[in-house]
């Protein structure tokens, strides 16, 4: 793994470089030091022609070739040291530095030698870290109030001294250290930023590739990259990016850390250690490398809208062109309409059988047909039975739900009775028991008990029958 990571790491590969005195200096000098996210290419030229004319003084043997191939080397995939890119509405070329090498720029940056080296603010950061993760995990609410107890107590006797004139003040070497830690803090949180652009600059560009390359539908391209997205902005990095950049927005908090800048660069042992003038605006360096990362995720969503714009255009296009084929066809065929069967429709519209409607499967039966012998039956048959078996008759239920619909297309309510006076019953009693069939199966009747209605009709021998029954209301 080492041996994989000394080949390919770009960090190990610019510190095993024979150049990188020099690399490493310029890259400092011109976007560490600065906090500067992105430079144009002539800009970026022209400083290096400036170091590379002090160095050729010295050595004129040393780096032949001019600041523009020295710039494109360094951004060479097999090198990975800068970021060439393009930014939007701009036809010249920027560079930025890449995260691996900004690591090995504040790797090489922490061996210098130190003046002294501070372990009790360090210390205390670590019993402070860890009361917070003890505080923030314990669920029981008698050990959480007896800590708040014990740190009101605290901070009761500290007001008690206060009031009394007796004041704690840290030493000066106490000051010192503790500057030192939040100025490497400081820019550590500088570089983590670049991290963080990086990770979603290449979402970003798989975004891009995708969409070059997909022919599929539009869903499952956007199911996958808002997947990508998401599992990014749900991560550790990402909720920890979202709660800090809240935290920064806050215009009461940019005010208390220019209060506390101020106030912490006047004092003299500050002063002593000569510290970088940028401090006093570091919070605004923070504001403006997390808007470099907004800016980054709005790109990777103005990508997606036009991807869904030009894809709409295509298919509204494609839809035209076939709507004005039919027109030229039909105008073509104006003159000379063709004679018989021209066009063939399958079906009017989709015939969905769902999985729950199938039957079930049912064993086809196999009779068994006994070896009887067949005797001859006898003569006296009773014609009546015939007559019986010819007169059964079978109420048409679907015809009488024909009736009900045409009934209700034009109006939202009917009763049976209005039913049975446009169209009058004629098989009597077992059809009158279909309509009460129907309005039990329809969850949109209504039958209103307190109000009887009575039906009649007229039976196959000629005499008028009629029955009494609750009024019943058809729904639309």
């Amino acid at each position: 793994m080492l041996d994989a990571m000394r080949q390919q790491h770009p960090a190990w590969r610019l510190l095993t470089a024979g150049s990188a005195p020099l690399i490493v200096s310029f890259l400092h000098r011109a976007f560490v030091e600065p906090n500067v996210r992105a430079m144009r290419q002539s800009d970026l030229v022209e400083a290096l022609d400036d170091m590379l004319f002090s160095v050729r003084e010295r050595s004129r043997e040393a780096f032949p070739k001019g600041a523009a191939e020295y710039l494109n080397d360094w951004a060479a995939n097999d090198r990975g040291w800068l970021r060439k890119f393009y930014p939007p509405g701009s036809d010249e070329p920027h560079f930025d530095l890449t995260p691996a090498t900004e690591r090995a720029i504040v790797w090489l940056a922490s061996l210098a030698e130190r003046s002294f080296v501070g372990t009790e603010s360090r210390l205390l950061t670590l019993f402070e870290l860890l009361r917070q993760i003890g505080e923030g995990s314990q669920a029981d609410p008698q050990l959480r109030l007896r800590e708040l107890q014990r740190r009101r107590a605290e901070l009761d006797a500290e007001i008690a001294r206060a009031e009394s004139g007796e004041v704690a003040m840290l030493g000066d070497t106490a000051l010192k250290e503790r500057f030192q830690q939040f100025t490497g803090l400081a820019r550590e949180l500088l570089a983590d930023f670049r991290e963080v652009e990086h990770n979603f600059r290449g979402l970003d560009r798989r975004v891009r590739e995708r969409i070059a390359l997909w022919d599929g539908a539009k869903g499952a391209l956007l199911e996958q990259i808002m997947g990508e997205r998401d599992l990014i902005a749900d991560s550790d990095q990402g909720r920890s990016f979202r709660a800090f950049w809240d935290f920064l927005m806050s215009q009461s908090r940019q005010e208390e850390l220019t209060a506390l800048l101020d106030r912490v660069l006047a004092l003299a042992p500050v002063a002593q250690l000569q510290p970088d003038p940028r401090l006093r605006r570091v919070h605004y360096d923070w504001l403006e490398a997390g808007e470099h990362t907004q800016r980054t995720v709005a790109l990777l969503s103005q990508q997606l809208r036009r991807f869904l714009d030009d894809q709409a255009y295509l298919e509204n296009r494609r839809i035209m062109d076939i709507l004005r084929g039919i027109e030229a066809n039909a105008l073509a065929l104006r003159g000379a309409a063709p004679v018989g069967e021209f066009m063939m429709i399958a079906e009017t519209a989709a015939d969905i059988e769902l999985a729950m409607e199938r039957p079930l499967y049912t064993p086809a039966l196999k009779p068994r047909i006994a070896d009887l012998r067949i005797e001859a039956g006898e003569d006296g048959l009773d014609a009546n039975v015939g007559e019986a078996l010819f007169s059964q008759f079978v109420v048409d239920k679907p015809a009488l739900a024909q009736h009900l619909r045409q009934a209700l297309q034009t109006r939202s309510q009917v009763t049976l009775r209005e039913l049975l006076e446009a169209r009058p019953l004629r098989q009597g009693l077992a059809e009158l028991v279909a309509y009460l069939e129907l309005a039990s199966a329809s969850p949109a009747t209504v039958i209103d008990d307190d109000m009887q209605e009575r039906v009649t009709w007229r039976a196959s021998d000629g005499r008028w029958k009629q029955a009494r029954l609750a009024r019943v209301i058809f729904s639309r």
